[in-house]
């Protein structure tokens, strides 16, 4: 019966070699990068630590299907370097002896990718899935709602045309005012105005009341007397 049970076993390691090596059908290589992440705090990456990765890989994957019923055990790492580099797979917990496809994987890590960040302390840059890309960072919205910002925009354009309207308005005001006054200073002095004939300077005669030159006057009153 123990040969039995060690040569199950046996077969069953021999499949998960199989099933996980590099550039496998349906495997992952995961590269940390503890030390340049968390400098003196950094952590050794142990058997608790692989443990924990598998965990997280079994809670995203039971988290992507409400059907599934992946285990720890389902879960096998292969290849692990001191650098913390490693290859893991994913097989089924209906037949242990086939992985689970790799897009299923992918769409499980990517949905809970965050959460296993977390775990390690890390981001999508110092916690890499080499074969799946980066998630990305949801689209920060505007606290603003967009029919403020519109509002604000044609209430400053309305506010500045009418203050562009007022100074204008004000301008050729004072254009006129400015004309106006020229012209009635012109008028003036063109009324008082003092003219030159043969030597003698004569005032303009005056249009309504009329004026009397007083040299004409003074020749009438010595031709008279006579």
């Amino acid at each position: 019966m123990l040969r039995v049970l060690l040569l199950a076993f046996s077969v069953v390691a021999v499949a998960h070699a199989e099933l996980c090596k590099p550039d496998a059908q349906n495997a992952f290589k995961v590269r940390l990068s503890i030390k340049a992440a968390l400098g003196d705090n950094a952590y050794a990456w142990d058997a608790n630590e692989e443990y924990l990765f598998k965990a997280m890989v079994a809670f995203a994957m039971r988290r992507y299907s409400s059907k599934s019923t992946t285990q720890i055990s389902n879960v096998l790492l292969c290849n692990v370097t001191d650098r913390v580099s490693f290859w893991f797979v994913v097989t089924d917990s209906t037949k242990n002896v086939t992985t689970v496809p790799g897009s299923e994987v992918e769409a499980a890590i990517r949905m809970n990718r965050n959460r296993i960040n977390s775990a390690f302390l890390l981001n999508d840059k110092t916690l890499q899935f080499l074969e799946i890309s980066s998630t990305l960072s949801p689209p920060v919205e505007s606290s603003t709602p967009v029919w403020l910002t519109v509002f604000g925009v044609v209430l400053c354009l309305t506010v500045a045309g009418i203050v562009f309207l007022i100074v204008s308005g004000i301008q050729r005001h004072k254009k006129k005012s400015k004309e106006s006054s020229e012209t009635e200073n012109l008028e003036e002095k063109c009324e008082v105005t003092v003219t030159i004939e043969n030597g003698i300077p004569c005032e303009t005669l005056d249009s309504k009341a009329g004026h009397v030159n007083g040299v004409y006057a003074a020749d009438d009153e010595r031709f008279t007397s006579l």
